[in-house]
């Protein structure tokens, strides 16, 4: 792989724009920003455009298939957080460079039959991570949360993610859930352990419930009702991070992505099974208030909550509808910025704000070192959050993805 020098560009560096405009790549790390190209590196033009750092997805439910779709759209990590992956296929993964990088809490705790066991069912055994007759494991008390833990930690676990999920907002009522006094006990494993937990929490009583068990963050908002303050400041007040998740409250409440869907810019770079996807919805909540999530959303920005941009997306279909790996990330941070974030906010939910939230000190920044994972759009993203879209060329450890219509380059 040759030293190539991305030259003449707006440079977002994940949390600001630069006044260096050449960023220079050797193999898969970036070897210096704002020098001139060495002698011999291929030299790419980019004016007119604005390098950013590859995006992070930070709430996914992946595949193989997934994290190819995502790539193309310039995010060159998904953080998992319900799935399975054996050590081997994370190695595979880590070293490919043609599909998005991925990090994952592997399988969650949750209770016997609840949350997400309802849609498992729905799933054919072919789909299912253990195949035919496979049930959801699951925990019932604190010695199983403990030893729980040290499972899926053992496993490779990146952090651990618990689902506190009752099932009314998600259409399936009265779904079982993990007491109090479990949750706590895996949650203050997962710490001895060294290990961040990730709450799965759709209400305020569920939210209420993860802060008093001590979680370090929320893998969704509560969508039931509108913010106060006393929920606010205990949220900053327990140190959390919050990834809200808007695009799939949105599906939720019946809304669909279909003008997303037709945007060219995203039907050049998805198959037609996930562009019906984006046009459908999950429409389990129509009475929720997608402005009152939002403005929780500020609320918490303006107390110091640092929030990260997560889609949910899981599986194409419809039913499960308006997410799609890749392309709902940048649906998300247009939500955000809807919500009262700046687009250099929204940017940074999306690279520099989770790769510190999760410990990836090699990416989410464009400085010295880092691994060459790069997104160059059209535009300038920073003032027009939409052109995030244009997408020009996406680098995975230094590997330039071809784009649609066209070839790639070293």
């Amino acid at each position: 792989m040759m030293t190539t020098s991305i030259t003449n560009a707006r440079i977002f560096d994940g949390e600001r724009i630069l006044d260096a405009r050449t960023v220079t790549v050797d193999g898969t790390r970036i070897q210096a920003v704002g020098q001139e190209p060495p002698a011999g590196a291929a030299v790419f033009d980019a004016q007119g455009s604005t390098l950013l750092p590859g995006l992070i997805d930070s709430h996914v439910h992946t595949s193989l298939e997934a994290l190819q779709a995502a790539l193309p759209f310039g995010v060159t990590t998904e953080l998992e957080m319900q799935g399975y992956w054996t050590s081997e296929q994370r190695k595979e993964i880590a070293e490919n460079d043609e599909i998005a990088d991925v990090r994952s809490a592997l399988l969650a705790l949750m209770a016997p039959g609840g949350h997400p066991s309802e849609f498992v069912a729905e799933l054919s055994d072919d789909d299912k991570p253990g195949g035919e007759g496979w049930t959801m494991p699951s925990v019932s008390t604190p010695e199983e949360a403990v030893a729980y833990v040290n499972a899926r930690v053992a496993e490779g676990a990146d952090y651990i993610k618990v689902m506190i999920e009752e099932g009314t907002v998600m259409g399936h009522p009265k779904l079982p859930m993990i007491s109090t006094e479990t949750l706590q006990a895996g949650v203050a494993e997962a710490h001895r352990l060294g290990k961040k937990v990730i709450a799965h929490a759709l209400t305020l009583a569920a939210t209420e419930q993860a802060i008093a068990v001590g979680v370090d963050g929320l893998a969704h908002l509560f969508i039931d009702q509108p913010h106060t303050q006393q929920i606010v400041a205990a949220i900053a007040d327990a140190g959390l991070f919050v990834t809200p998740c808007l695009v799939v409250s949105s599906s939720l409440m019946g809304n669909n992505a279909a003008a997303l869907a037709g945007d060219p810019r995203v039907s050049s770079r998805l198959s037609p099974q996930w562009l019906d996807t984006l046009r459908g919805s999950f429409a389990k909540y129509p009475e929720g208030d997608l402005k009152h999530v939002q403005a929780t959303v500020a609320a918490l920005r303006d107390a110091g909550v640092d929030i990260l941009a997560g889609t949910d997306s899981s599986m194409p279909v419809p039913s499960h509808g308006g997410v799609a790996h890749g392309a709902s990330v940048h649906h998300e941070m247009r939500l955000l910025v809807q919500a009262g974030l700046t687009p250099a906010e929204a940017l940074r939910a999306a690279t520099s704000v989770p790769a510190r939230v999760f410990d990836l000190a090699d990416r989410g920044r464009i400085t010295p070192g880092a691994r060459a994972d790069l997104l160059l759009v059209d535009g300038d993203p920073t003032a027009h959050i939409d052109d995030s879209l244009s997408i020009r060329g996406v680098w995975r450890r230094g590997r330039r993805l071809p784009q649609p219509g066209g070839t790639g380059q070293q």
